[in-house]
C-alpha cells in the first residue's frame, strides 16, 4: 500500500479534522436565566428597562407624594407639639385669673371692708337704701 500522498491535500484533511473536532468541542451553550431582581436593582439595571424609562413622570410623582406624606408627618409633630405648650400657657394664664378672682373676692367681703374702713371713720349703713321712682306722664 504505498500510495503517493500529496502534502497539501494532507494538510486541508488534517485542518478539516481539527475544524470538526473544534465544532464538536464546543461548550453547550448554558441556558441564560432571568438575573435576580435583587442583583438588578443593586446594580442599577432596572433602571434602564423601557417600562421604567416610559413611566419615570408617575416614578417622580410618587416620589414626590411619599415626601409629602413625610413631610405632612414631621407637621402634624409639630402642631401636637405648639398645641400642647399652647394648653399650658392657657392653663397657668387661667390658674392665675382664678387667683386673682380670689383674692379681690377675699378683700371686698363686706365684712373686711368694714374692718378697713373702720380706723377713717366710716361706717357701715343700718338703715337700707331707699330707691325713688319717678312717675312719667304718657302723653
Amino acid at each position: 500500500m504505498s500510495e503517493y500522498v500529496d502534502k497539501d491535500q494532507l494538510d486541508a484533511q488534517a485542518e478539516a479534522n481539527v475544524k470538526t473536532k473544534a465544532k464538536s468541542r464546543k461548550p453547550k451553550a448554558t441556558k441564560r436565566s432571568k438575573p435576580n431582581p435583587f442583583v438588578q436593582i443593586l446594580n442599577g439595571e432596572f433602571l434602564a428597562k423601557d417600562y421604567i424609562l416610559n413611566n419615570l413622570s408617575y416614578i417622580f410623582f410618587f416620589i414626590f407624594m411619599m415626601i409629602m406624606l413625610v413631610a405632612k408627618g414631621y407637621y402634624g409633630k409639630q402642631l401636637n407639639n405648639d398645641i400642647n405648650s399652647s394648653q399650658k400657657t392657657l392653663d397657668a394664664t387661667t390658674a392665675e385669673y382664678v387667683e386673682a378672682k380670689a383674692k379681690l373676692e377675699e378683700e371686698t367681703r363686706r365684712g373686711y371692708l368694714v374692718e378697713q374702713l373702720g380706723p377713717m371713720g366710716l361706717k357701715e349703713t343700718v338703715n337700707p337704701a331707699k330707691v325713688i321712682r319717678i312717675k312719667k306722664d304718657k302723653k
